[in-house]
């Protein structure tokens, strides 16, 4: 029997430093029908479209029914996923007059390619006719099967992480590139690649910690209200936004972008959050905690940042410099210097 260290190709052991699920040889599997559920509702809720007719906005999605999972073997990944969406979309007309209908994905699987699906949108009953339901049924498919487009690459990418594990020298070994026969050569990949790249494994993410200063010419109050007011934040982001301002609420901005959570709220003096970007490791948020600081004729906003996985960490600070800070002076008229 080879010694460890040896690299005997005859055995596998010593190609995992622990030794568990050497060269990703066993089947493993990972439920990911609770994350999909999630992802489909953040993506979809507040998606929006216009023209000279109005706007329409998801406003609920009130159904996501089916499963999700992903298979390992022999360091291939194999996705499964089954789901029938429902969502309620509402419209408003240039002349103010509001519309509801809903949208339905009944065939959101593996087995369907993204353009074969079947995208029904529908007035309800008791709704007079509007031309918005043609928005809803051109611009407003696209964009819906676009983020169901996010959503498989999210569980493709995102939601992988740490399944292919890495051997001894830190790196996920290569495989062969055979795949089935059946359709699911259409949702594989596979670690084939012509120079092992490392993986996450599913280790503690390396995070960061920082402090930005922002000063403002309004007052505390005014400036508090501006991050939990929806209709504040839709002008500020010039987006449609999902924003409940109170203890606990959540927020979706910039088409689902960003996400997150308030988990303290002191009014006119103190928000505590929870925050990510969309793209940033599942589950994964950052604790955002905003002091507002009366200045006599303006305002000094304090927001110290923690748990910023570290490769993301010049991406938030342009992003809230751009986004949050430059964005809510020229909206507001609340310009004043930077320091």
């Amino acid at each position: 029997m080879a010694k460890w260290g040896e690299g005997d190709p005859r055995w596998i052991v010593e190609e995992r430093a622990d030794a568990t699920n050497v060269n990703n040889w066993h089947w493993t599997e990972r439920d990911a029908t609770n994350w999909s559920s999630d992802k489909l509702k953040s993506l979809l809720l507040g998606l929006s479209v216009e023209n000279e007719e109005g706007t329409c906005e998801v406003t609920e999605v009130s159904k996501v029914e089916g499963e999700a999972s992903i298979n390992n073997r022999k360091g291939k990944l194999i996705f499964f996923y089954e789901w029938n969406v429902k969502a309620t979309w509402t419209g408003k007309s240039k002349a103010g007059v509001k519309y509801k209908g809903t949208i339905e994905v009944p065939n959101l699987s593996d087995e369907n390619d993204m353009e074969d699906l079947d995208i029904s949108v529908s007035l309800n009953k008791d709704e007079p006719d509007t031309p918005l339901v043609n928005l809803m049924k051109t611009k407003g498919v696209d964009k819906f099967r676009d983020a169901l487009q996010s959503y498989v690459g999210f569980l493709k990418t995102e939601f992988t992480q740490g399944m292919i594990l890495p051997t001894a020298n830190g790196v996920a070994k290569p495989q062969s590139t055979s795949q089935s026969k059946a359709k699911m050569d259409k949702t594989e990949i596979s670690s084939s690649a012509s120079t092992a790249t490392p993986v996450n494994t599913g280790v503690k993410i390396p995070t960061c910690k920082f402090t930005l200063k922002e000063t403002f010419l309004t007052s505390p109050a005014e400036l508090y209200r501006v991050f939990l007011n929806k209709e504040m934040v839709q002008a500020f982001t010039r987006g449609s936004a999902t924003v409940d301002g109170e203890k606990g609420g959540k927020f979706r901005l910039l088409d689902g972008n960003i996400l997150g959570e308030f988990t303290e709220l002191v009014p006119d003096e103190k928000i505590v959050m929870k925050w990510r970007y969309n793209n940033w490791p599942c589950e994964h948020y950052a604790t955002i905690t905003m002091a507002f600081l009366d200045r006599s004729s303006e305002t000094e906003l304090k927001v110290e940042y923690r748990g910023v996985p570290n490769s993301q960490e010049e991406q938030t600070k342009e992003g809230w410099k751009r986004y949050y800070f430059e964005s809510i002076k020229q909206t507001f008229g609340y310009g004043a210097r930077l320091f």
